[in-house]
């Protein structure tokens, strides 16, 4: 038995081999390219842009080192998911600094930035956008249904929701969206896929908020997310849309206010309580 082990360990660590040597690669390039960024100039916004995609490459191979470990030895690599989900982190991080991580603002509040990405074809952008989705979800399957990080993944989605719509250029939407345009299928799905990331994500928030912790910040981020879809589909000329949005947004502010209410009206009987 300890021999059948020792070779299922050994030949987990050959078959990782190739994946850990591009590891290290990756992160000297990404080093390499810090190094040379200055300044919020348009070109670091373009090696922001080219770093972002690293960064979903190089959380690919660590979760490609998982699966190795639990198809081998039948054990999840903690330290391999542990660095896939920091790298998802650094990917996402890299974007809001190109587009920001504003939620819901008017585009005016972040376009100067998106400005600096012109040459980035809507294509390109919706091909990050995907594959930026497709690791998340990877990572998140590879971790399992009871993982501790569950309730945390929320934000990790919220943020990857948040890029996703901002660099979308919604200067150009309507004409990019007419379909003689050459852009006008990655900006359709594109803009598909915001909404349904904005969407999902306020029901996750309130799916927490509900099952977690009752943390009124998250029913808040919830509305927030739920209010940047309505935003998105006003800008971009869908009344049906923006309407249906905004009816869920007035029950769902409604229940924050009575809940706020009622958890002001808990806080001040147990000081009331202690007093005694």
């Amino acid at each position: 038995m300890n021999n059948k082990i020792t070779y299922a360990r050994d030949k987990c660590t050959e078959e990782t081999l190739s994946y850990r040597t591009t590891v290290e690669t990756l992160l000297k390039e990404e080093q390499d390219v810090l190094a040379t960024i200055q300044g919020d100039t348009d070109d670091a916004a373009l090696k922001y842009i080219g770093l972002a995609d690293s960064m979903l490459n190089l959380a690919s191979h660590y979760i490609v080192m998982d699966g190795v470990a639990q198809a081998l030895i039948n054990q999840r690599n903690g330290e391999a998911l542990n660095d896939a989900r920091k790298t998802l982190y650094k990917s996402v991080i890299y974007l809001e600094k190109i587009v920001s991580n504003h939620i819901d603002a008017p585009y005016s509040d972040y376009s100067e930035k998106l400005d600096k990405i012109e040459t980035v074809n809507p294509a390109v952008r919706f091909l990050l956008v995907r594959k930026m989705g497709l690791a998340i979800e990877l990572l998140i399957n590879a971790y399992g249904d009871n993982t501790k990080w569950k309730w945390a993944f929320v934000e990790l989605e919220g943020r990857y929701a948040a890029v996703a719509k901002n660099l979308l250029n919604l200067r150009d939407i309507i004409v990019n969206s007419n379909f003689d345009s050459p852009h006008y299928e990655p900006t359709i799905r594109h803009l598909a896929l915001a909404k349904h990331l904005l969407s999902q994500t306020a029901d996750r928030y309130r799916e927490k908020y509900e099952l977690s912790a009752n943390h009124i910040d998250d029913f808040q981020m919830a509305i927030n997310f739920l209010s940047a879809l309505r935003r998105l589909a006003i800008v971009t000329g869908d009344q049906v849309e923006a309407v249906n949005v905004k009816k869920k947004l007035d029950i769902w502010n409604v229940k924050l206010a009575t809940d706020m209410e009622k958890q002001e009206k808990l806080e001040k009987l147990e000081e009331l309580v202690k007093a005694k």
